[in-house]
Parts: C-alpha cells; structure tokens; sequence
C-alpha cells in the first residue's frame, strides 16, 4: 500500500520539478548535451510530455494505493504494463521535441536517423517483454510427477523432489494476499512471490477463482497452486499423496 503512495507522490513530485519549475536539469539526455545542442530542444513541449507523463503514473500508482488501504485486492499487472507502455511512448514522443533530430518541419535531419535506433530498439524489446509476460501469465498451470518428486513449470516454477515436502493440504480458500513482491497478477491468475497475512511469504501459481488449492509446504517454504479446474487439481493433489506414502 504504501510503497505504491509513496511512488505515485514521487511521480508526481518529478513531473512538478520539470514541468512547472522547469528542472529540465532532471531531463536525462538533456543534462549531458553540449549547449549548442541545449539550444535546439523545445525544453517547454518536452517538460510539458514528461509532466503529463509523471501525473497520470503517479496517479495511477496512488489509486492502487488507496484501494489496498480500503482492503480492495487490485490487480497490479496491467498498471505495470500501463507504466512499461507509457514509459515507451514517452521515450518514442520525446523525440519529436529535439530540433537536433528533426527540423522545424517535423522531418527527420540528415545524418539523424541513427540517435532513433536506441529507441526504436526499446520499443520493439518491451512490446516483446510485456507480450511475452501476458502469455505466460495467462496461462494455466502445468504439473508434472515424476518418481523423485513434482516439477511447476512455467514462470517462478521448480522442482519439488520428495524429500523436501514437509507436508501437503487441499484448502478451498487462498491466504489473505497483502501484496505481489515478485510476480504476475493478470486478472485471476496469479504466479511468483506474494506476501501474505496469514502465511508471509509464498509462491502462488494459482487462479483464484477456481478452489480448491494445494498447499505444499518444504523447507523452502509454502508454495500455493492448483490446475485448470477441481478435478485436475483434487488427481493432482491425490497423486501426490500416494507418491508421499
């Protein structure tokens, strides 16, 4: 809760800094040109974008906040993948604003195309990234047993050899979520580190609204996680008991 208040005040606090007191010092890039360069930046239009900029993700930060202080459980992953494709757009758009690029016309000067590569290189990874992450996240989870123990795959996942369960239960509801400290949240589908009230720390490969649940403790610590419905999830979780006796 409030690490998300405390970023979306920071957000909000920079955007202030170069929009309306015009620290366009923060401006990285702009802090390191030559002056002759300084002097063809329309250090207003770009103050303007990365405020604008600032506001909305400092915003949407301090919503998220605010309904975790209400006891709301809001999903976190499409306000990260908002900031990753904001982020994108600003480091894309910025680029209008300096004259050492384009001129007056808009068109790209000679010779200027290649300062676009880095860019337009970070473009196409974080669409990829994030492409990619929804996929995975989306996905059901996939558990395979095998004679020396159990293997999640996908994301955060891992084998669980026999030895190291400590025990294994089949529970109808999930802990008490406080917050995602590395992992995915995409609607119902939760997979990676959450912390807990109830248990603290543990690994989720679970969606929330398809109970029941295995819990599977090791010396590790508790791992949560069920299959694309009850009945998968109950085989799965008989299996394994007959493998532990």
């Amino acid at each position: 809760m409030w690490f998300n208040i405390i970023l979306g005040i920071f957000f909000i606090g920079i955007g202030l800094a170069v929009h309306v007191f015009k620290w366009y010092f923060l401006i990285s890039g702009y802090n390191t040109m030559p002056k002759e360069k300084k002097a063809n930046v329309d250090t207003a239009g770009l103050g303007r974008l990365m405020g604008i900029y600032a506001y909305i993700n400092g915003g949407v930060f301090i919503f998220m906040g605010v309904l975790q202080a209400l006891g709301f459980k809001p999903v976190q992953t499409p306000a990260f993948v908002f900031f990753i494709i904001s982020t994108v757009y600003l480091l894309v758009k910025a680029q209008k604003y300096d004259g050492n690029i384009f001129d007056q016309d808009g068109k790209i000067r000679k010779g200027a195309g290649k300062q676009l590569a880095v860019p337009a290189a970070i473009t196409v990874v974080t669409f990829i990234f994030v492409a990619v992450l929804l996929f995975f996240s989306s996905r059901s989870t996939e558990v395979s047993v095998f004679e020396e123990g159990i293997e999640i795959h996908g994301m955060y996942g891992e084998v669980y050899t026999w030895e190291t369960i400590e025990s294994v239960e089949l529970k109808e509801e999930l802990p008490t979520i406080e917050m995602r400290t590395n992992g995915s949240a995409l609607g119902s589908n939760l997979k990676g580190h959450f912390r807990t009230r109830e248990l603290g720390s543990v690994k989720l490969f679970v969606d929330a609204q398809e109970p029941p649940f295995i819990y599977l403790e090791t010396d590790g610590g508790i791992t949560i996680f069920n299959l694309e419905n009850a009945d998968e999830t109950k085989g799965i979780f008989e299996e394994i008991l007959s493998r532990r006796d």
